[in-house]
């Protein structure tokens, strides 16, 4: 799959999924400032208790945020993990994949996976992109992050918003979540000059 279909496969799959929630959260949802870092990010939280606006213009996003996003969804859809060193090797560090350092995120990843393979982490991370998003933090600690769910109090999803976060997540482990308020997946973090910060749960 070449570039160019690349980027308009992420743009598209956005936009499908995203359209009605879209509309509820521009009408709606107030906007925030908390902190970005990838600790706070991690613990799907902020620190107003609102939810951050909800983004799903691909194109709005910064060139360099955009070329990251670009290289995942290649190594993504090429079904093999190792495919997925070289994009977090030339980054300016290696993402964050557990709450403790992990060397080597293939491994772990594939350690993480149901058979061994990473297939199903690769999965998950193009499921994650297709989500909204949203922008949190200021200046230095600005971060982009998927899904905006990440940032969102799952007790106050509209049922537009229901149906994208169970397209993420399998209802087994949604329900959990949506009774404690608080989104505990996968969660993607980006900063505006392209650096992938993590990929966590």
């Amino acid at each position: 799959m070449n570039r160019r279909r690349i980027l308009i496969v992420i743009a598209l799959v956005a936009l499908v999924a995203g359209t009605a929630s879209l509309v509820h959260a521009q009408n709606e949802a107030p906007k925030s400032s908390p902190g970005a870092t990838a600790e706070a990010a991690k613990t799907g939280s902020t620190t107003s208790g609102q939810t951050p606006e909800v983004l799903y213009d691909f194109n709005a996003l910064p060139d360099p945020v955009k070329g990251m996003l670009q290289q995942i969804a290649e190594a993504a859809q090429s079904g093999e993990i190792e495919t997925m060193r070289p994009v977090f090797e030339s980054n300016e560090l290696k993402p964050m994949v557990a709450s403790a350092y992990v060397d080597d995120p293939i491994a772990y990843w594939k350690k993480q996976s149901v058979d061994g393979t990473g297939r199903d982490v690769l999965a998950a991370m193009l499921n994650v992109m297709s989500a909204g998003y949203v922008r949190v933090g200021k200046g230095p600690d600005q971060m982009y992050v998927w899904p905006y769910f990440a940032e969102t109090n799952l007790e106050r999803l509209t049922p537009s918003q229901d149906v994208e976060f169970y397209r993420i997540v399998a209802p087994s482990l949604a329900l959990p979540m949506k009774k404690d308020g608080k989104y505990s997946y996968y969660r993607l973090g980006i900063s505006p000059t392209g650096v992938w910060h993590y990929f966590i749960q």
